[in-house]
């Protein structure tokens, strides 16, 4: 066996003969394109050679694609890869789960053919210190208990049953979890390697790639130190490099990952059993493995510092990282508080290893919006071993099918605006990511400290004197809720301690609600995706058409409410598409959709097109006013009666501001308008509305309340209800497909065969039973929904239905697995025997589903069978879309 030595910390041991092998692989490969004409182009070319992109090549080679180039700047596994604390923890988010467990049962098998991984399935406790925590851990055991994860709830008497040297007296619970382990992320970064070139690829090490060369935005070779490959494919698995590497390309390519400083200490020889449980205690951000024959400890401080500030990563980063002690040791203190033996360990072995971190913590994976065949898989935010294995599997799937096979929204590039590329806000954010791996994260509550006021309407300067509480997405400032306690002058209100119960600014939130029941809510929502579409002649109608399933050939001045599906009729974009001229639409999407949907219809646009994209996001103010008073309001400053139909829409003047793009529609379910304004005249408008609206009950609206409203309307919203998975048979918005529509449309086989044959899943309305609102936990999300003792799905979207006095939520539903019948039918929902229930953090309620939305008459709820109300114009509008 081998022993290697770095930075003081002896390394885990591996299989001796897959080394040799690989270096002997290796050294057959001298990287010479002078003398071998058949090395200057490959298939595949991948940058890094750590852990993910060996993972990445051993997947593809695996599937038959043998022709992959991976060059490495240093040795393989010389980067992020080098350190690690071989962790393996199944206990998170579903969709990281799927990842991390094909990751486990990968590594299981390259164990069980002979390679010496050092993988051990020793299980982990999760602590919790806090009630909070301990509801936390409670919604993760339900979620999780679906999927197959074994966990266990136990007290804190049963903790030293499993683990001996723990301290329990300020636990007040934990979670057991058999599954969990650990495992060698060098070994395994070196036998990934071995196969893969074993399977036909090359490896090149001390080759730096200088430059993605590209062509009609297009991946067609890279530049190295050593010369030039030609390829198909580019992967970028740099790393900490990953980032800068992105920018030497043109156009450049976006990859908001970077380097924070990350610790761990090792400790001399303890005794320690060798299968004793990691442990994770969230609390204290500290978690804890036995390390040969010692412990190994490690933190995700909750304020971290980031590394190679105002530089760019040394290529010999090694040499230029230093520990603080002084940052260290509160954290220290508290690992010896929570495991006592650590007090004769005098002087443990401090490692700073830094590790590449993400503005959201969540992994960067996929192909770059704004160049084909370049694909991304870095950001692994301090455990790259955890998720190499299922990120490996799926970029090769996607390189090979040419989409993915799995959902892989949360983690996808696409995600990002150029913004988050900067090197000052990454520094910023990065010093709460770290902590944010172990933090409580609130649903709706938990909202980032730094790298904040970036992007902001117009309004945010005068809506923060009405007491608005701000929230970001993508970046943009967003007003959740008003507290209208503020006094003007006073301390900035701000977002009160988080919890999983009634939110503290609840009553906030049931006066903006009454005001859109009953007057005029106003909402600002300007940070919803704007893009004109035209085109010199009439292509433009072909192009759109070709693209949404919904028929958008409408007489100019009208409105539809489109989704754009892929080829297996899931969603791509769900947009309103406004018909401004013959040749020109106007489109509006959800805030997170921003670079997805550009690069989706960029990418659809026909050659040599005349067809014109413009991103106008930041032009237009937008302005919701929604109730039943907004059309007096506007009549009185427009001058004209706005008394018009829904999904129309007009140019008018308001106020004094000329050219105000009023739609009417609302986000919300609920009568009104949506303002585009531009944005030199916002504050105007805003004043101007305010000040005429105090005569019908004007008043300011959070996001949160019309989030509220809309699932009290059941309207699915992107990336809750709606995702590439997800058709609109199955989101129930049928209405908006058009079938017989004469042009046809991407997607549109798949959507004809889902009719005729029947969904799969169907999106349900929930209403909540014997639920206290006051004084039980809430659903936010993620809960698994029961039919007669069966798991049969999961809440997308939880609130509150202000109308009814009840917790609501949507969520999608699927016969059982003890069903042969897949297909889900309204009679199979709405059965008289069927008895329905959700877990919130281990307790079951009763829930009643309804399959369509509800019509809210006199402020009572009343359900009935849902007929979409006929617009004189070949749509179907029903009210829940407004």
């Amino acid at each position: 066996m081998l022993i290697i030595e770095s930075d003081g910390l002896k390394m885990f041991r591996y299989n001796k003969r897959a080394l040799q092998a690989l270096n002997q692989s290796l050294t057959t490969n001298n990287f010479n394109y002078t003398t071998n004409s058949s090395q200057d182009r490959a298939q595949v070319v991948i940058a890094g050679a750590g852990i993910v992109a060996n993972s990445v090549a051993y997947h593809l080679t695996q599937s038959g694609w043998k022709d992959v180039v991976v060059l490495e700047q240093n040795k393989i596994g010389s980067g992020t890869s080098h350190f690690g604390s071989g962790t393996l923890g199944l206990f998170k988010p579903i969709s990281h789960c799927n990842i991390i467990w094909y990751s486990i049962k990968l590594y299981k098998t390259l164990q069980e053919n002979g390679y010496d991984l050092g993988l051990k399935q020793t299980g982990s406790i999760s602590l919790a210190q806090t009630k909070d925590r301990l509801i936390a851990l409670k919604r993760r055991i339900a979620y999780t208990k679906p999927a197959g994860l074994p966990s266990e709830l136990i007290p804190p008497s049963d903790i030293h049953n499993l683990h001996p040297h723990l301290n329990t007296e300020d636990i007040v619970g934990a979670v057991w979890l058999p599954h969990d382990g650990v495992a060698n992320p060098t070994a395994i970064c070196t036998v990934l390697a071995k196969l893969a070139i074993e399977n036909g690829a090359k490896y090149y090490e001390g080759v730096t790639v200088q430059k993605i060369l590209t062509k009609n935005r297009r991946v067609y070779g890279i530049e190295t130190d050593k010369g030039e490959i030609r390829c198909e494919y580019f992967v970028n698995c740099a790393g900490m490099w990953a980032r800068e590497l992105g920018l030497h390309c043109n156009p450049p390519v976006k990859i908001p990952a970077y380097p924070a400083e990350h610790y761990y200490a090792t400790t001399p020889f303890l005794n320690i059993d060798e299968n004793l449980p990691c442990v994770r205690d969230y609390d204290g951000y500290t978690y804890a493995r036995e390390y040969n024959g010692g412990f190994m400890i490690g933190w995700f401080e909750k304020e971290a510092k980031p590394a190679f500030s105002g530089q760019q990563v040394p290529k010999n980063f090694k040499e230029h990282v230093k520990c603080d002690w002084n940052h260290l040791m509160p954290y220290w203190k508290r690992a010896i508080q929570r495991l006592p033996i650590l007090e004769t360990c005098k002087e443990p072995n401090i490692v700073n290893s830094p590790d590449n971190f993400t503005p959201d913590g969540r992994w960067i994976v996929g192909e770059t919006p704004l160049i084909r065949n370049y694909f991304v898989a870095c950001g692994m935010n301090g455990n790259s071993l955890q998720g190499a294995g299922g990120i490996g599997k799926a970029v090769a799937e996607w390189i090979i099918e040419g989409e993915p096979k799995q959902d892989l929204l949360p983690f996808h590039i696409q995600r990002f605006l150029a913004v988050h590329n900067s090197t000052r806000y990454l520094e910023q954010r990065i010093k709460e990511v770290v902590g944010r791996q172990y933090a409580i994260l609130y649903p709706h509550q938990s909202e980032y400290q730094y790298a904040r006021n970036l992007r902001a309407s117009p309004l945010y300067g005068i809506l923060e004197t009405h007491g608005a509480v701000f929230g970001i997405k993508m970046a943009y400032e967003r007003a959740l809720y008003f507290n209208v306690n503020y006094k003007k002058g006073g301390p900035k209100p701000e977002m009160p301690p988080g919890t999983f119960f009634k939110p503290k600014f609840f009553d906030f939130m049931r006066e903006e609600y009454l005001a859109c029941r009953e007057g005029v809510g106003i909402i600002d929502m300007s940070s919803f995706s704007k893009i004109e579409v035209e085109s010199e002649n009439m292509d433009v109608v072909s192009y759109l058409q070709r693209l949404c399933s919904n028929d958008i050939d409408v007489p100019i001045g009208h409105i539809v409410h489109t989704g754009m599906q892929n080829e297996r009729g899931g969603y791509e974009n769900d947009c309103m598409l406004v018909r401004q001229t013959e040749k020109s639409y106007f489109m509006v999407s959800p805030t997170s959709q921003q670079t997805r949907v550009y690069e989706w219809i960029n990418k659809h646009l026909p050659l040599k097109s005349l067809i014109k994209l413009n991103d106008v996001t930041s032009m237009y103010t937008v302005i919701n006013l929604v109730g039943p008073k907004s059309p007096e309001l506007l009549n009185e400053l427009c001058n004209t009666n706005m008394k018009f139909g829904p999904f129309l829409y007009r140019k008018v003047n308001v106020g004094y501001a000329s050219d105000v793009m009023v739609m009417s529609f609302t986000h919300t379910g609920e009568p009104g308008y949506c303002l585009h304004v531009p944005s030199e005249y916002a504050l105007h408008v805003y004043n101007r509305l305010m000040t005429v609206g105090r005569d019908f009950g004007i008043k300011d609206v959070g996001t949160l309340t019309q989030r509220f409203m809309r699932i009290e309307r059941f309207i699915p919203f992107w990336a809750e209800e709606l995702s590439s998975s997800t058709t609109p048979f199955e989101a129930g918005n049928s209405y908006n497909v058009r079938l017989d529509k004469r042009d046809n449309f991407i997607g549109k086989p798949a959507l004809q065969y889902q009719k005729e044959k029947g969904i799969k899943k169907q999106l349900i309305f929930f209403q909540l039973n014997n639920i206290n609102p006051d004084t039980d936990v809430w659903p936010w999300g993620g809960e698994p929904i029961y039919r007669n003792d069966e798991f049969v799905g999961s809440v997308t979207s939880a609130g509150y239905g202000f109308s009814t006095n009840k917790l609501i939520c949507l969520g999608f539903i699927r016969r059982p697995k003890s069903s042969n019948n897949k297909v889900v039918t309204n009679d199979f929902v709405m059965s008289k025997d069927a008895k329905y229930e959700v877990d919130i953090a281990g307790k079951r309620f009763s829930v009643s589903p309804h399959i369509h939305a509800p019509i809210l008459i006199n402020n009572v709820s009343q359900y009935r069978k849902y007929k979409p109300t006929v617009v004189e114009l070949n749509n179907n509008i029903p009210h829940n879309a407004l």
